[in-house]
């Protein structure tokens, strides 16, 4: 590119001219940011997860339950009958 279409380019902003100091502290930067997992945190979020969907699934296994129970006292009691009856 030719330092007069560089200039132009300067004077409308369309490219920046990198500095060498913006380099060097991209890296600084990135490493700051790369930390390792914690433990204690993924223990707690795995407790706290797998605590949360078993107390859903049991909430669902309780309601089967209930209906079950409620199917087989119908039955039972005859209010309710699994063979078809012909007219």
């Amino acid at each position: 590119m030719s330092p007069r279409v560089r200039a132009w380019r300067l004077i409308a902003g369309v490219a920046r001219p990198r500095s060498r100091s913006l380099k060097m502290a991209a890296h600084k930067i990135a490493h700051a940011t790369l930390k390792g997992p914690s433990v204690v945190k993924e223990i707690c979020i795995g407790l706290t997860l797998g605590l949360f969907a078993g107390g859903l699934w049991k909430m669902h296994q309780w309601n089967e339950q209930r209906k079950t129970r409620a199917f087989y006292d119908m039955l039972e009691k005859g209010e309710i009958s699994v063979v078809v009856e012909e007219e």
